[in-house]
């Protein structure tokens, strides 16, 4: 039988193993300010004062996590608090949520889970506290962290059903890394048992529901989203965010089918990675679509037919300003991203049937009736039209969502809570 400790040396192997590939893709990543050698733990050995380490792998989950640092910054002033993430465009998501002038915040890319560069950041960064924000579980970091008995905490922990099946075919791989973990915060009681049946000893586990609910919002989003609705004039609006390759396509059909209806209607497509800009760019003046670039100062005019916002952590001010809006990644295979951003502006809400990554957020909206669900470009189209053609609908369809918000409001409460007395108390001098 496959023991916890020879499947991590096994997964350990296999990663020297595929050391050349794996270092080759990190050489390649646009580093920023960071030295690539923070991946393998050679980071500064940090002084006497207790730190907070917080993991969020990429910009979803520093997105996610923003409600739970910015509070941890605030109630736990005493700490350094550092913040890992494992990709480029999440360490820019940071360094533009937690500017230096406002936070004490320090930012460092993730070590690969090499046995040696965990052992490594854990012991020069000498965290009281690890936090990792959702799903993720590195078997040689938590191991380094096991045994220099650095509390765990999974934070807005999900666990959809088909990464759980992939998960079952190492579970003992995963057995040994949830072993580490001191406490885990479930989104829904079917993510924290499918945790369990992975390893998690259940009573290390409770369901404290989304961070998400919680996401801040800054009273100037709405301000600003009505600002440029009027700049744009009395046309139709609607927001095309967070889009993947294979669904830009998808989003231009159903806007042609709109304004086949209505020639006036404006889209705002933002693209999820920004390394897409251009192409997405190329893609709408290849379909006849007559274009304005964020990133180039360019402001829609009454030819516009698509404002294209090649540029990062605007999103929220463009929902603000839609009279509907389409969250991407759901479309295709992708897993979906935030729904509860434009519903919490009281924004209607559209989404593809690919969600989950965010299943009981769509389950709870759905519930709600504040969530409209479409199957494909044909599908998307039509209610579109439907949507423009019926405001009162759409006043229902944005009240139903915020007041879903609103309701489920507290998860961060709970984590925070949670965080605090798993927290060792800091010496006295």
């Amino acid at each position: 039988m496959l023991t916890p400790r020879l499947a991590r040396g096994l997964y350990s192997g296999a990663l020297y193993l595929l050391s050349p590939l794996i270092w080759w893709r990190v050489w390649r990543e646009h580093a920023l300010t960071n030295k690539r050698a923070e991946r393998l733990g050679l980071i500064a050995a940090v002084d006497e004062t207790p730190t907070i380490w917080l993991h969020a792998a990429s910009v979803g989950e520093v997105l996610a996590a923003r409600p739970l640092i910015e509070a941890l910054a605030e109630r736990h002033a005493d700490h350094r608090l550092v913040v890992t993430t494992m990709t480029a465009t999440g360490a820019e998501r940071v360094r533009a949520l937690f500017p230096g002038e406002r936070y004490a915040l320090t930012h460092y890319f993730l070590p690969l889970d090499f046995p040696g560069a965990a052992r490594r950041f854990t012991r020069r960064l000498r965290p009281r506290l690890a936090i990792i924000v959702e799903t993720e579980l590195w078997p040689n970091l938590l191991a380094a962290c096991d045994r220099q008995r650095v509390p765990v905490v999974v934070a807005n922990a999900r666990l959809s059903e088909k990464a759980f099946q992939g998960y079952r075919r190492v579970r003992a791989l995963l057995h040994g890394a949830l072993g580490a973990v001191s406490w885990l915060a479930a989104k829904s009681e079917a993510d924290l048992e499918r945790f369990v049946a992975l390893g998690l000893p259940r009573a290390r586990g409770d369901v404290v529901g989304s961070i998400k609910f919680d996401l801040p919002l800054n009273d100037g989003f709405c301000d600003e989203g009505k600002r440029l609705h009027s700049a744009w004039g009395s046309r139709f609006v609607w927001v095309a965010g967070s889009t993947h390759d294979g669904e830009d396509e998808q989003v231009l059909d159903a806007h042609a089918r709109l304004r086949e209806r209505d020639p006036q209607a404006l889209l705002v497509l933002v693209p999820r990675h920004p390394q897409r800009f251009a192409a997405v760019a190329e893609l709408c003046v290849a379909r006849g679509e007559r274009i304005a670039r964020r990133s180039q100062g360019e402001t829609p005019d009454a030819a516009t037919s698509v404002l294209l916002v090649d540029t990062m952590g605007e999103l929220m001010r463009f929902y603000a300003a839609a009279d509907v809006a389409f969250v991407g990644g759901s479309l295709m295979p992708i897993g979906g991203h935030n729904l509860l951003e434009p519903a919490a502006l009281g924004v209607p809400v559209l989404t593809g049937p690919h969600l989950e990554n965010f299943e009981d957020i769509a389950a709870t909206l759905r519930e709600a009736q504040a969530l409209r669900e479409v199957n494909d470009a044909a599908a998307l189209g039509d209610a579109l039209v439907a949507l423009a053609d019926d405001p009162e609908a759409r006043r229902g369809l944005g009240a139903a969502g915020e007041a879903v918000v609103d309701a489920n409001r507290g998860a961060l409460e709970a984590t925070l809570a949670g965080i605090a007395a798993r927290l060792p108390a800091t010496p006295t001098r």
